[in-house]
């Protein structure tokens, strides 16, 4: 299926009244003959996959959908080869998440896209239990357009204790190119990760993931789960521990850390998926504290490159070690060169 058919023909219209800021966006789609007997909301979501099913159900309801001109409820089948024209209105998008001041590292800014280094500790999107304090925030304090923009630019997410690169949308349009070139996988991420057990070589995971049948806070490798691709190779071999390289091929959640995991070379500090720390021979009392203490998942966001979405120029940007990951690669030299009489 085409999924650039959701933005065949569309256009915008901008409010930014004073009390009453709004913006309306227009899609007009042809239903392609492989969504044949496809519910309507169904349909729209594979259409405009950048669009929760939850919104676009809402837009159903409140008449802001309609099919050759015509009304019909979110349940009713489509037979293919219908004009489907829908107002997308966005009004308090952000749900009533309210701006703060919290600092960003901008790496790069420019009216349609920003690119942020995100620090390990910071919750990307408000949800239970964390709905302030959260990189959504402060990018509406920072970039109050942002508030009419799908989840205030978002594109890409990474766990809150991951840090790295990420891209932001400034626009609806910039939002809706990046979302798709996100899923066809045309958005290069690499990240680099430290993970218990020495690799041979590197290699590829191809695994599918879904949520854990019991625990439904983890993921696991699950035939029934979506398609999952991690590529990996080794930068450094430690004698307990190698440094990797990983490219995303696809972007589920928690993807490298279940990935790694599921080869029995868990991510060093990971709470969830890591299990108990492994040890060289002879460890010294430091390096075990190290090991024992460190305070998240050793994962690093370390390359983003994308074609920029207006005008489509490539564009890459890298960014360093933080401090604790540096920290724990300068004790496992140290051990390594200690074993070997250096």
């Amino acid at each position: 299926m085409n999924r650039r058919a959701c933005a065949k023909r569309r256009h915008f219209e901008y409010w930014n009244h004073l009390n009453c800021p709004m913006a309306k966006e227009i899609l007009t789609l042809s239903v392609p003959e492989d969504l044949k007997d496809q519910r309507l909301d169904q349909a729209v979501s594979k259409l405009c996959p950048q669009h929760s099913r939850a919104r676009i159900q809402g837009w159903i309801r409140a008449g802001r959908v309609t099919v050759d001109g015509r009304l019909l409820r979110q349940r009713e089948r489509l037979h293919g080869g219908e004009e489907i024209r829908i107002e997308a209105e966005y009004e308090e998008v952000q749900e009533g998440y309210g701006p703060e001041p919290l600092p960003l590292n901008v790496v790069f800014a420019d009216a349609h896209i920003l690119v942020l280094d995100k620090p390990a500790g910071l919750v990307v999107h408000p949800g239970a239990g964390n709905r302030r304090g959260t990189l959504l925030n402060a990018l509406l304090h920072h970039y109050p357009e942002l508030d009419l923009v799908p989840r205030a630019g978002i594109v890409q997410r990474l766990d809150k204790d991951t840090s790295g690169l990420m891209v932001i949308a400034r626009t609806p349009e910039s939002h809706t190119r990046l979302v798709e070139r996100l899923q066809q996988r045309e958005i290069t991420r690499e990240y680099q990760a430290v993970v218990a057990g020495v690799l041979t070589a590197g290699g590829t995971v191809d695994a599918p993931l879904g949520r854990h049948p019991v625990q439904r806070t983890r993921m696991a490798v699950r035939d029934s789960g979506k398609a999952a691709v991690t590529h990996y190779r080794v930068l450094r071999r430690y004698r307990a521990h190698t440094h990797i390289q990983c490219r995303l091929e696809t972007g589920r959640t928690h993807q490298i850390r279940v990935h790694m995991a599921h080869l029995r070379h868990p991510l060093v500090g990971d709470p969830v998926y890591g299990g108990r720390p492994r040890y060289p021979k002879g460890v010294t009392p430091a390096l075990r504290e190290l090991l024992q203490s460190f305070p998240r998942q050793a994962l690093h966001a370390s390359r983003l490159a994308l074609a920029h979405p207006v005008s489509n120029r490539p564009m890459a940007w890298e960014s360093p070690l933080p401090v604790d990951m540096q920290r724990l690669l300068a004790a496992l030299e140290e051990d390594l060169a200690s074993a070997h009489g250096c």
